[in-house]
């Protein structure tokens, strides 16, 4: 009986031990399983469900987001440059990059794989030795040189292999500007950063027109080979057989090979989330001067960007009449037009011809063998980066000023249609 009344007393304290620990062991489990719930959560929300998909798995709004937005007052611009020569050009390449020369901007230099490998191992040394260039680190070189064949779409290619790298070493520029060892400044980078930093920064400087005219038949319909895609000899494109009709999915444009186009576009072009700069690529590696096409028929056939063409590639070329396969070759008889144009730009000069000599002294103040003086330079070795931001507008700021508010200012009033 005592025993039975031991047992009894053991009951009750061990029913409640029992339940306290059960309890305990109910919370840490529920807790533990809360905690391995956020956890798989977290990790569950790494991957888009199928159906919850929207426009963020797209990569042109990914792109969109990963871009930096461009501040309230972007101040002034910067600049993407190529310079691009052949064989014999090295020495007029490299007075174009010293005319063109600011710290602010972006350079990329090609000698194609015709010129000789002495030139562009001398072209690569005189980058690399360069004291201001190797400060600054905003003048590249594309190495592995490229074939190029003049009229043929590897001349398409080397445009965008230079655009490519240009937005690979810096995501701070706003307009890029493809030129030849051929083409020379007829105002200061002051004079065009000023410029461009009243306008606005969407719009796409490119010479346009959707009237063929003889171009139809001599270039558009026939089919040709580029050796150049892949010979590394130099030849001409030869035609092929049959003859092939026009397009009808998209129109086609012409204009001229020489251009300034924004960054947005350039990236639209390089990282291609619409199909269509692709396919217009394919169709333009049968095309006769593709470079005259391809970026023209690109901007045009894409409504946003249609918008922003400004009908104007702010150059001065004079073409003899009847015109011929090359622009007339300017000289000093020349000056006074150039100079009534108000253009950015001209094309195209023999090497060291004395117009040149005339342009640095009358328009760019620039002393041999060294930069186009401005804000940031103004001794006459400019060896040294002085204020990137600081400018100094020279007087012939203003032709160029009134050229812009012709074609650029005029074009926003009629909504930049291609026509």
């Amino acid at each position: 009986m005592g025993s039975l009344n031991m047992e009894k007393k053991w009951v009750f304290p061990l029913v409640i031990s029992s339940l306290i620990c059960v309890f305990l062991l109910a919370t840490s489990f529920n807790m533990g399983l809360i905690s391995s719930l956020h956890t798989i959560n977290r990790i569950f929300n790494i991957f888009p469900s199928r159906g919850n998909l929207s426009s963020e798995a797209y990569a042109e709004t990914k792109i969109a987001q990963s871009q930096p937005q461009p501040p309230q007052n972007p101040g002034l611009p910067r600049f993407a440059y190529l310079i691009s020569g052949s064989k014999g050009d090295l020495d007029k390449l490299w007075r174009t990059l010293h005319a063109l020369y600011h710290p602010r901007n972006q350079y990329v230099v090609h000698l194609d794989l015709e010129s000789p490998a002495e030139e562009r191992l001398e072209l690569a040394s005189r980058v690399e030795k360069h004291p201001l260039f190797t400060t600054v680190g905003n003048v590249h070189m594309i190495n592995k040189a490229n074939m190029v064949t003049y009229r043929g779409p590897t001349m398409v290619a080397n445009t965008l292999h230079a655009c490519a790298i240009l937005l690979k070493q810096s995501k701070e520029w706003d307009w890029f500007i493809n030129l030849s060892a051929s083409d020379y400044p007829l105002i200061t980078q002051d004079d065009l950063l000023d410029t461009f930093s009243t306008i606005n920064r969407n719009l796409n400087f490119i010479e346009h027109s959707s009237q063929l005219g003889w171009k139809e038949d001599k270039r558009a319909m026939p089919l040709i080979v580029d050796p150049g895609l892949y010979s590394t000899t130099k030849t001409d494109i030869y035609w092929a057989t049959p003859r092939r009709t026009l397009p009808t999915t998209f129109k086609l444009f012409t204009g001229s090979a020489w251009m300034i186009l924004t960054r947005s576009f350039v990236e639209y072009l390089i990282w291609g989330w619409d199909n269509l700069p692709r396919i217009l690529l394919m169709y333009y590696t049968n095309f006769i001067s593709s470079p005259e096409g391809y970026f023209h028929t690109v901007i045009c056939n894409v409504p946003e960007y249609a918008q922003t063409a400004v009908n104007h590639d702010l150059h001065y070329i004079s073409w003899d009449n009847p015109p011929r396969q090359h622009p007339h070759t300017l000289s000093i008889n020349d000056t006074q037009k150039m100079i009534d144009s108000g253009a950015a730009f001209a094309r195209k000069f023999r090497h060291n011809d004395p117009v040149l000599d005339k342009i640095d002294n009358d328009l760019l103040r620039r002393k041999e063998g060294s930069f186009t003086p401005g804000g940031w330079c103004s001794n006459s070795e400019c060896l040294k980066v002085g204020d990137p931001d600081k400018i100094k507008p020279s007087p012939g700021a203003d032709r160029f000023k009134r050229l812009i508010a012709r074609v650029a200012l005029s074009s926003q009033r009629k909504q930049n249609q291609c026509k």
